[in-house]
């Protein structure tokens, strides 16, 4: 979405900012700075967190004629670049050309500083991680490791920044926060040739649609053994052991979880996690 665009939406819903500031969880000032054109080159999470507010109403009109489902997917280039101080971002043109209909062709075409996704031929941008996601990523990879350094077997714990190649074809390549693998036949230097048996990602303003809609069905249909959502916000764990019966079991800020592929033998002490996220006053 463009800023008119956005403003446009606002106007429709009857959104004050301070009410977007609330569903969205971007600070009203910087929501008012967006809107008043002070910034001019807002960052792309902050973006999506408002553009997934305003799509969440269901509206299917544009204000340029296009209806919303036409919108192109991700891959932001912003104003200054098109020369056009009215533009919030766009989508960049290397994306415009096919869209639904990208392979894996295009995706390694992207320039490596460049974070993004395909899946299901549809390319997404991806924001940079947050200081409390990395730290999560640590503890829980950190936590992980030492099981399975302690019990033996085949599995492996891998961190983001890792390519999966979930169903083995040329139209979708994920990265996931962090993944345990304990088929070795799946694991090449590459990347990850099929389903992962654990998943975990981190949710944010701007990933949680992606998370919580699009990549849970991914992972459910490709065959993904255990999926678990972390909310740092709410302190809230959503794990789902088959993915595929979209049932899920919501953990708090004070439980300890049971990791599935394991046997429930061993648990993830996020109760500590989520403690010291509180220490950090962030």
């Amino acid at each position: 979405m463009n800023l008119e665009q956005l403003k446009y939406f606002k106007e429709k819903n009857g959104y004050t900012f301070a009410q977007l500031a609330e569903l969205s969880g971007v600070p009203q000032g910087t929501i008012q700075k967006i809107f008043n054109g002070e910034t001019r080159t807002p960052r792309n999470k902050t973006l999506r967190a408002l553009e997934f507010v305003m799509k969440n109403e269901q509206q299917d009109d544009m204000p340029d004629g296009r209806k919303d489902s036409e919108e192109e997917p991700l891959g932001y280039t912003y104003g200054r670049e098109f020369g056009s101080s009215d533009l919030v971002c766009e989508p960049s043109a290397v994306y415009k050309a096919k869209p639904g209909g990208y392979t894996l062709d295009d995706y390694y075409a992207i320039p490596d500083n460049r974070r993004v996704e395909l899946i299901d031929g549809v390319i997404y941008d991806m924001a940079a991680p947050s200081m409390i996601h990395q730290y999560i990523i640590m503890r829980f990879c950190s936590e992980l490791y030492g099981y399975v350094e302690k019990n033996g077997g085949d599995c492996v714990v891998l961190p983001s920044p890792l390519d999966v190649q979930i169903d083995c074809d040329d139209r979708s390549m994920l990265e996931p926060d962090l993944v345990v693998v304990c088929d070795p036949s799946k694991r090449t230097r590459r990347c990850i040739m099929g389903a992962p048996d654990l998943v975990v990602e981190i949710l944010s303003p701007s990933s949680t649609r992606m998370d919580t809609k699009i990549k849970l069905a991914k992972y459910a249909t490709a065959g993904v053994r255990e999926y678990w959502l972390i909310d740092p916000d709410r302190e809230r764990v959503c794990v789902y052991w088959t993915p595929e019966e979209d049932i899920a079991a919501v953990y708090g800020p004070q439980d300890d979880i049971p990791v599935g592929i394991f046997g429930g033998e061993f648990c993830v002490p996020m109760s500590r996690i989520f403690e010291q996220i509180r220490l950090m006053g962030v």
